[in-house]
């Protein structure tokens, strides 16, 4: 006979709603403690690959996301200098044929709007707002997941973990209404802008409302993800770009956010708490897949703590072994893509050679392995 657990879990982000969700969905409970007394909408754009929109489509999510998100018609890789497109891959009907399911971009507290209220009509989903967790709770949980993000509190009691470093660039982010954006900048699809030292990225996520965020050099770092700035040094970092874009970059409102990565390490303590999401493993979003592995391990890990024969302990090892590979090579992805995006001098010319000569169809099939990952076929 199956046992009910309880898990406890500390952040009420992306991950961790994610987590109550598919624990739930298994017959277990639940209880998210979260330090801010209401969530906030904070964030900018997401893009969501078929890899995470497939466990949300599982988790019922599929109506109340289709209302909310945009699925653009392609990716587009284009020089910031010339405004040529050196590839341009299809994922509109192609997603969902290929890897059955959307890649969608969304605003990021629309996705977590979705997830709270699929929490709050689940009875089997307790909240505590305005609770830092630092310790598991006394009244002791079958597992506590920690899923409260890059300055993870739980943190600090997983022996063995990594402490967050800074990358050396920030990510600048902002909105334009569609009406302001030229011409030739597509509304369609997902555009990734390359040049020297620096990539802009632009995207739909609403009726009227296109996504910016530009990923610079940064010298200077501090602890958080929504600061206002002098935007004079986002444009500087743009000024040997394409005459068209500065005005286009100068019409925004802009926040940034330092970058920080926790490196390679421990997840995991004897007490049964594991770490998920950007607490375990947060990574820079050159690769566009910090939500999508956040999504990944709150299915992965759901799937494990179901597991009737073992311990939970065991599980968790098992969680942690399983995911491990997948994040490292996720991580990699990202440096080559930083590398790629940003190349310079004879490295940028190649880069466009490459990126010209590969085609649709290659590039495409280089992402099976991201895009067509199925989360939680491995842990039963």
């Amino acid at each position: 006979m199956k046992n009910t657990k309880h898990i406890d879990i500390v952040g009420a982000g992306i991950a961790g709603l994610t987590t109550a969700l598919a624990v739930t969905q298994r017959g277990h409970t639940v209880r998210i403690f979260e330090q801010s007394p209401a969530l906030e909408e904070i964030g900018a754009g997401l893009q969501l690959s078929p890899n995470a929109t497939r466990i949300l489509q599982s988790l019922g999510l599929t109506d109340e996301l289709a209302d909310v998100w945009y699925e653009p018609d392609h990716l587009q890789l284009v020089s910031g200098l010339s405004l040529k497109t050196l590839a341009r891959l299809p994922v509109g009907i192609t997603a969902r044929d290929r890897w059955k399911a959307p890649y969608a971009v969304i605003h990021r507290a629309k996705l977590q709007d979705v997830l709270l209220n699929a929490c709050r009509r689940h009875g089997s989903i307790a909240f505590e707002f305005g609770k830092q967790i630092d310790k598991p709770a006394q009244d002791a949980a079958d597992a506590t997941v920690g899923a409260d993000g890059v300055w993870s509190s739980l943190r600090r009691i997983v022996p063995g973990s990594a402490e967050p470093r800074f990358s050396g660039y920030a990510a600048w982010r902002a909105t334009l209404p569609i009406a302001e954006l030229p011409p030739s900048f597509s509304r369609t699809d997902v555009t990734a802008l390359l040049g020297p030292g620096a990539h802009l990225v632009i995207y739909r996520i609403g009726p009227d409302t296109m996504n910016l965020v530009a990923t610079i050099p940064e010298h200077a770092s501090e602890k958080g993800w929504n600061f206002r700035g002098d935007a004079s040094r986002l444009l500087s970092a743009f000024s040997r770009w394409r005459q068209s874009i500065g005005p286009v970059l100068a019409k925004a409102e802009w926040r940034h956010w330092p970058i920080y990565e926790v490196g390679d390490a421990s997840w995991r303590s004897d007490d049964n708490t594991i770490l998920i999401g950007d607490a375990a493993h947060a990574m820079a979003p050159h690769a566009a897949q910090g939500a999508a592995m956040a999504i990944e391990d709150a299915f992965e890990l759901a799937s494990w703590l179901d597991r009737t024969d073992m311990e939970t302990r065991t599980a968790l090892l098992g969680f942690e072994a399983q995911r491990r590979p997948r994040i490292q090579r996720v991580r990699q992805r990202g440096w080559l893509n930083k590398f790629a995006y940003q190349a310079i001098g004879p490295f940028r010319l190649g880069r466009d050679i490459v990126f010209t000569l590969r085609g649709g169809e290659k590039l495409l099939t280089d992402l099976d392995w991201l895009y067509g990952y199925e989360a939680g076929s491995s842990g039963k």
